[in-house]
């Protein structure tokens, strides 16, 4: 595991992706919208909007997907909310059309998602150190500004995503939401290696007039489109953006 590249995402701040970030901060997730216009379900992205999605705070293009089956371990919550989160990981990995493991041969589990009340625990939990750097400097300084989320990947040699580590801290903001909004929201964050603006501004969610949470048919599709077989694991040339509008276009 020694050596593996490293990209921290926190909720604010800037990420230095392929790289230790030393970087981190809170987020309110955004409420999904409360409503689908009667365009949306047959919206594409443009490849302007796909290139924003993917570009880091020092304005490089940097798109990764997962290169392994995912593995999912979640800590820290009841067997009703254990359900929940899981259905949500199925749900955003069938739709990816990738593949789920029960385990995974280096890690055994390569996502895992903990929820906790205090941020010391991490720091309490058996050898979390040996896979996350300087856990407790990073304990310190998310409690230190208040955060409330953290995600760190790790990527192959090749640059695709091969672990992801999510951290939720469930304070007043995250406990107010629906526990299917919050799963959905966090497993479509932990898909691909979104910019760390890419959902500032709007959630990756809908509620429809019946009140069901969804994906947004657009973010679904592109996460589709992500996934494609032919396409890389990774990317750095906004070009890949072009590849991906071209493949959402051709799904419609």
């Amino acid at each position: 595991m020694e050596g593996w590249p490293v990209v921290q995402a926190g909720a604010t701040g800037h990420n230095r992706a392929m790289t230790r970030d030393e970087n981190d901060g809170a987020l309110t997730p955004k409420e999904p919208d409360r409503a689908l216009t009667p365009e949306e379900p047959d919206r594409v992205l443009t490849p302007e909007e796909i290139v924003r999605l993917f570009t880091r705070a020092d304005g490089r293009f940097l798109f990764a997907r997962w290169g392994r089956p995912i593995a999912p371990v979640v800590f820290g919550v009841t067997e009703e909310t254990l359900g929940i989160v899981k259905g949500a990981i199925e749900a955003v990995v069938t739709l990816a059309g990738h593949k789920m493991a029960e385990t995974d041969p280096e890690l055994g589990a390569n996502l895992m998602v903990f929820f906790v009340r205090d941020w010391q625990e991490l720091a309490d939990t058996p050898n979390l150190d040996r896979l996350v750097p300087d856990l407790g400097s990073l304990v310190v300084r998310l409690d230190a500004v208040g955060a409330n989320q953290y995600r760190l990947f790790r990527f192959d040699r090749q640059g695709a995503i091969q672990a992801c580590f999510v951290f939720l801290r469930m304070d007043p903001d995250l406990a107010e939401m629906p526990a299917e909004a919050l799963a959905l929201s966090q497993v479509v964050q932990a898909m691909l290696l979104w910019s760390e603006a890419a959902f500032a501004s709007r959630s990756p969610l809908a509620i429809t007039p019946g009140g069901t949470t969804v994906l947004r048919p657009e973010i679904g599709a592109l996460i589709r489109a992500a996934y494609d077989p032919v396409l890389p694991g990774a990317a750095a040339d906004t070009a890949h953006a072009l590849r991906l509008h071209a493949r959402m276009e051709a799904g419609r």
